[in-house]
């Protein structure tokens, strides 16, 4: 039976980023076809394609986008790898960056085409952060692509990250033929092209004669000068990849399949084993015996049956088992956690027994919040927080019909819970209407979309001006008493915290002159 540090030596638990369209989601379809996990990938657009697996949402399934982070656990070679497909598009980048935080490793998939685009600057920033090991799956090698070169050093200069080319393309578009593996001396010749289905492969040494005859002479010879100058450049150097500061490249096609089986066989072998993390009592020792886990993500109404509600946590240390009791240090509770389930997306399998470098879902009776921590009794530290982020567009909400309050009220505190959007209230107002204030204003769509279909609740939807938010620390008045610009408001959180929206960082001038006292946070605390 193995050990505890066995078990948890062999999980190896990562996000995949991107920007929209760069073909992130076909590349998690592709690893859990050779996972076993699934027998047929799902391509994310067409109208007759079936679904991707990791899009679950009916939305997600109408769009071809992924609109919520989902979770994935398959076996792969004796690995238990737990994935996290994120949403590419930035007005659903809070669910990323929460997302980031559950991951010990980042793979960024860079369309070949277009390069290094904004969302993937974005994202790189965040891991980045937290010094994670970020995997570079340069995609769409099928098409016409930019230079292999000129890609590689874009990485470098747009994200301030070294690079080193695992394998090497051989062509691009139709030419397309494989890959050199420069580590085994070796390439890879990719045969028999079915969308969705494996791809066989075989060995030809770059020496060997006969590369010319399958390649043609002028393209063998490119190769092999690309290859030798390649050679010139920086050396491999696993430490610089574990400190996130020189980035593995590889080459291929999700689409097609061609690189990505190399690609995971390589990533699996130089990433890491689960890492420990901080909490607001030192680092805690992913070994450690306790089980320790945070939330990161909460998910309402996943299973239409039941309507019911998913904690997702990343365990941190130890090893989780069923019915035993545990200790949410938040509430200062002990509980014993309900249901743990394992997840392909929607789909999901109770487990008994789970551990550190895991991702986990629980049932949620509403206890949980994102960013609490869980522990065995006795231990009392909370695992650092993760950020709120300042909503940038706001509308003024009320269901269309009126004897619909209570599945409003149950709708719009349930998908804020989530962190999907942020509700606030008009200080003294009741509930039949609120503020939503989101990042990006394809959350409203969600937003909109998931009350009539979960709640059955049609919204009255009006723009607010306001485009900025902050936490008010301190005043010396009454929030009724606060003098105001044109187009700012007071608002009310669920916390019963007070808060000012306004348009325009020049406000925030107006409102201290005018309101001697008025002390205004930078950013939103959790």
């Amino acid at each position: 039976m193995p050990t505890l540090e066995e078990e948890i030596s062999r999980r190896r638990t990562f996000a995949i980023i991107s920007h929209p369209d760069a073909g992130k989601t076909t590349l998690t379809e592709k690893f859990l076809l050779y996972g076993g996990a699934i027998a047929q990938a799902g391509e994310v657009k067409g109208k007759r394609a079936k679904a991707a697996t990791s899009d679950w949402m009916e939305i997600e399934k109408q769009r071809g986008i992924s609109v919520t982070s989902s979770v994935m656990q398959f076996q792969h070679n004796g690995f238990c790898i737990n994935i996290l497909d994120t949403p590419g598009h930035q007005d659903f980048s809070e669910d990323t960056y929460r997302t980031l935080m559950a991951a010990d490793s980042a793979v960024m998939v860079i369309d070949g085409a277009k390069g290094v685009e904004p969302q993937t600057r974005k994202l790189f920033k965040v891991c980045a952060l937290r010094h994670i090991p970020i995997f570079t799956f340069i995609n769409k090698m099928d098409r016409e692509t930019r230079d292999p070169l000129e890609l590689c050093e874009e990485v470098e200069r747009e994200l301030g990250i070294d690079t080193y080319a695992v394998n090497w393309p051989i062509g691009c578009g139709k030419e397309f033929a494989g890959v050199y593996d420069r580590e085994k001396q070796r390439i890879l010749f990719f045969s028999g092209e079915t969308r969705g289905k494996k791809v066989n492969s075989m060995e030809v040494a770059l020496e060997d004669p006969t590369l010319d005859e399958t390649l043609g002479t002028e393209k063998a010879a490119k190769l092999r000068d690309e290859v030798e100058l390649l050679g010139a450049g920086r050396d491999f150097d696993m430490q610089a990849v574990r400190n996130g500061t020189l980035s593995p490249v590889f080459f291929g096609s999700a689409l097609t399949t061609f690189g990505v089986e190399p690609f995971l066989e390589e990533f699996l072998r130089m990433t890491t084993a689960p890492l420990p993390r901080v909490s607001d009592q030192g680092e805690v020792d992913v070994f450690s015996p306790d089980f320790s886990a945070f939330v990161f993500k909460i998910q309402a109404n996943m299973n239409k049956a039941h309507r019911d509600r998913l904690a997702f946590m990343r365990i941190c240390s130890g090893k989780f088992e069923r019915d035993t009791e545990y200790y949410h240090v938040q509430s200062g509770k002990k509980l014993r956690l309900s249901q743990p389930q394992t997840m392909m997306a929607a789909e999901r399998e109770i487990v008994e027994e789970a551990y550190a470098g895991d991702i986990i879902g629980v049932f949620d009776p509403g206890l949980f919040a994102i960013g609490d921590t869980i522990t065995v009794p006795g231990k009392k530290f909370r695992y650092s927080g993760i950020p709120t982020f300042e909503p940038e567009h706001f509308m003024r909400v009320s269901p269309k019909d009126t004897m619909k309050r209570k599945q409003f009220i149950k709708g719009t505190e349930q998908i804020a819970q989530e962190g999907a959007i942020q509700i606030f209230k008009i200080p003294g107002a009741g509930l039949e209407e609120v503020i939503v204030g989101v990042v990006g204003t394809l959350q409203f769509d969600v937003f909109e979309y998931r009350m009539k279909n979960e709640y059955n609740v049609d919204l009255r939807m009006t723009s607010l001006p306001y485009d900025h938010l902050r936490l008010i620390e301190s005043m010396d008045c009454h929030p009724d008493e606060i003098v105001l610009c044109t187009g700012a408001a007071v608002l009310q959180d669920f916390r019963d915290r007070y808060l000012l929206a306004f348009d325009g960082e020049w406000s925030v001038g107006f409102l201290t002159k005018h309101n001697p006292g008025l002390v205004l946070a930078d950013t939103l605390s959790v």
